[in-house]
């Protein structure tokens, strides 16, 4: 429940229920690079007779997300994101072209990592059985709750998988249309980087992540291609597992970290993997308590 307090009285704040599927959407787009981290490409987009409601890019993965608003529970999410996902992957060129003509810019199908497409559903209420529905750990489709209340208040909550969730590869295997989705979209996992590591890096990577998960509430780990995202609305850091060390990159634009031991390299001029124009090669945990305070700087 939420309230509002008065001189220690608390009083209800109701929720307000969104009237139109329109609503959610201009919120949405209006806000899109606060809530999502994503880039606004076009609204309402039209490909092969299917209509998209909003069309995003996710610089950080160099790909395409389709986001669609709903007010209605009785929707199968699987279904329909699947739908969207193949829409996709078949017509390559076009979305290729929206996103240059909508942006003025010039991307190249080849900059794109197909790989990491995705479908988000938000809406006022998911039912069990679409929560239930999209609980697999490999699943490249995301649900977002959103409400509203009468003190103009918004409230946008992602929908977490379990840590149980299985594999939907033995579901998708049956069906030659999902399988091809499945084969070529991938969802990374923090265990398939941690399966990189020796024992030794293995236990290093622990103490840092337990460290960093430590500064603040509510940082999110999140795998992606390339490195492991720790996320609280925005990427702090992040982690790529190397043989013999950790990379740890701070999402700081070059010239505005203190470093006084000049422990961070700045990459800003350098290709690299992880978020952030500085990096940090830990090889042991001696230094696990300063770089914790170079990281805090990211909050």
């Amino acid at each position: 429940m939420l309230f509002n307090n008065n001189n220690l009285e608390l009083i209800t704040i109701k929720e307000k229920p969104f009237k139109l599927e329109r609503e959610i959407q201009k919120l949405f787009e209006a806000n899109l690079n606060a809530i999502m981290g994503l880039e606004f490409v076009k609204s309402e987009l039209s490909i092969k007779n299917k209509r998209i409601d909003t069309l995003a890019f996710d610089v950080e993965s160099s790909a395409f997300i389709i986001i669609e608003y709903k007010r209605d529970k009785n929707i199968s999410v699987i279904d329909q994101g699947f739908t969207y996902l193949g829409l996709m992957l078949e017509n390559k060129a076009d979305f290729i072209i929206e996103y240059n003509e909508s942006l003025g810019k010039h991307l190249k199908r080849e900059d794109v990592d197909w790989s990491q497409t995705r479908v988000a559903f938000v809406s006022p209420h998911f039912t069990e059985n679409q929560i239930m529905a999209t609980n697999f750990k490999d699943i490249a489709i995301e649900l977002w709750e959103i409400k509203q209340f009468e003190n103009e208040t918004v409230l946008i909550t992602p929908i977490k998988k379990s840590n149980s969730a299985e594999s939907i590869k033995p579901i998708t295997s049956k069906t030659k249309e999902l399988k091809e989705v499945i084969d070529e979209i991938i969802v990374y996992t923090e265990e398939e980087h941690k399966a990189k590591a020796n024992d030794f890096i293995l236990e290093l990577y622990e103490k840092f992540k337990l460290a960093i998960l430590g500064l603040s509430d509510n940082i999110e780990v999140k795998a992606k291609k390339q490195y492991i995202g720790f996320v609280k609305e925005r990427n702090l850091c992040s982690i790529v597992i190397l043989k013999g060390s950790l990379n740890i990159f701070i999402n700081l634009k070059a010239g505005s970290l203190d470093d006084p031991k000049n422990l961070a390299l700045d990459v800003s001029q350098i290709g690299h993997w992880g978020v952030g124009d500085y990096r940090i090669k830990a090889e042991t945990d001696k230094d696990l308590e300063y770089i914790m305070s170079l990281v805090k700087q990211a909050l």
